[in-house]
């Protein structure tokens, strides 16, 4: 017993062997709520002591501790949103991977540095202060320290919010960069979007530049074809050469049929040609030459050959025959120039027929040539034109606003510091304030045992207390520490 609370036990001892009328709890070990009691009314000085340095130490720690803000921006991730050109859907059993993905890109250091690059923050003496190295590692250096501050989490109940807090010392900083993140996010992927789209269009537009520079060259060939070769688009002058040309094929044929009688007649006897049997003079002088022959004849049967009459008839039987001669012979020149004739229209028309015939050949080949070029021409236009038709939707699709992130809320810098949170702080240090005043002066009394109880005397000397007096406030003050 102490001198704060000395016990005085005023009983009646129970004779030698009387040790069975002892409660059984006092035969127990350990320590009593009367011993605790004791030992903390004891030192109640002391406790009450160091609460009050605990509470004064873990005050001014709060007040001292660095404060750090938390700012949030808030987006919504929408898969729905599909490419306009290739018309693909999403797969929505695949919904719960994209998100993942989609927070470990919100997440990535690609997003970090651009963050560091739209800040600037480089320049920043704050989030360059303990990097040591070269220039070109600093970027990295403040994207990684902003990684580390940054938190992305998707809403709650698997919702397509998405959540990026960014914690920093400063509010004004922490809304700035929570938002810096957010947008760079989701600028880059409305990039990943639109990427294709935009790939595709430029693409499409060098394709048509192309297009439309072939459709030039074609014009021009075709045109500079034309001017040198003198081509029209009508056919009503080829038509023309054409049809003359088929005139002299069919003259020349005539003409090729009237050498051919003519040779045949060249060839066969003139004296029973058509011609001659046909002229009244040729066949009066047959006829007259027959009659002086039957005459000479009838007249030589009587008469010598010598005799006048004789002689006559012999002069005029030759002068006959030379005129049927001569007109057989005018029948045979006219036949011989009929041939000449036959075969120099011939020639002649052979001639203008290889002429004819080379022309329209060679203007054939022109317009072969040109209709070649006006082919490459018509299918370069076709070809134009239907990429024109399609530029519209191209251009729209790759200029259009799709987008499958949107902001909802920016960050905004917060009223209060998120952590440390004072009034939980606060009740921490309280309780450990209790504790350690309880705790402390408990430890060290049971290494060293001073202050007693009634609970002492009956667990020690086994002896029931039976009344348990109080000291009077002149003993109080006159027992010293310890003495019961």
């Amino acid at each position: 017993m102490t001198a704060e609370h000395p016990t005085i036990p005023v009983a009646l001892l129970s004779p030698p062997g009387a040790g069975a009328t002892m409660p059984p709890d006092y035969g127990q070990s350990g320590i009593t709520l009367a011993q605790i009691g004791a030992i903390a009314w004891a030192w109640r000085r002391q406790s009450l002591l160091i609460a009050a340095v605990v509470l004064v130490v873990g005050g001014l720690v709060c007040a001292l501790w660095p404060r750090t803000y938390e700012a949030t921006a808030t987006l919504m991730v929408d898969y729905q949103v599909n490419d306009p050109l290739s018309e693909r859907e999403f797969p929505t059993g695949l919904l719960g991977s994209y998100m993942a993905t989609q927070l470990d890109l919100a997440r990535g250091m690609e997003v970090m540095r651009a963050v560091v690059d739209k800040l600037k923050l480089t320049r920043d003496p704050d989030f360059a202060a303990g990097y040591s190295g070269d220039a070109d590692g600093l970027r990295d250096y403040i994207a990684l320290r902003i990684q580390k501050k940054v938190t992305v989490e998707q809403g709650r109940y698997s919702s397509l919010l998405v959540h990026v807090t960014y914690a920093d010392p400063d509010a004004a900083t922490a809304a700035k960069i929570a938002n810096a993140v957010a947008e760079v996010y989701a600028e880059q992927q409305h990039e990943r979007l639109l990427g294709p789209a935009n790939q595709r269009a430029k693409r499409y537009n060098e394709q048509l530049a192309e297009l439309k520079d072939k459709v030039t060259r074609a014009q021009e060939q075709y045109t500079q074809y034309r001017q040198q070769s003198g081509l029209i688009d009508s056919e009503s002058k080829y038509d023309v050469d054409i049809n003359s040309l088929s005139t002299l094929e069919a003259r020349l044929l005539e003409a090729q049929n009237a050498r051919r009688a003519a040779e045949a007649r060249a060839a066969s006897d003139q004296s029973v040609g058509g011609e001659v049997l046909k002229s009244t003079m040729i066949q009066g002088l047959k006829a007259q030459l027959a009659a002086q022959r039957a005459k000479r004849a009838e007249l030589s049967a009587s008469l010598g050959a010598r005799h006048p009459q004789m002689l006559e008839l012999d002069a005029q039987v030759a002068a006959s025959e030379r005129s049927l001669r001569s007109e057989l012979g005018v029948y045979s020149s006219n036949a011989t120039t009929e041939l000449e004739a036959a075969r120099q229209l011939e020639a002649k028309l052979e001639t203008a027929v290889t002429e004819r015939r080379a022309k329209v050949l060679q203007i054939r080949e022109v317009q072969d040539q040109g209709a070649k070029f006006a082919l490459e021409l018509a299918s370069a236009q076709a070809v134009y034109k239907k990429a024109l038709d399609g530029h519209d939707q191209v251009m729209f699709a790759s200029s259009g606003g799709y987008r499958n992130v949107d902001l909802v809320s920016h960050a905004t810098p917060p009223p209060r510091p998120t952590r440390p949170k004072t009034v939980v702080a606060l009740l921490m240090v309280f309780v450990m304030a209790i504790g350690l005043g309880l705790a402390l002066p408990f430890c060290w009394e049971l290494l060293d045992r001073r202050v007693r109880c009634r609970d002492d005397l009956e667990r020690d000397l086994g002896i029931p207390v039976l009344i348990e007096l109080g000291p009077s406030p002149q003993q109080q003050l006159a027992l010293p520490r310890g003495v019961a």
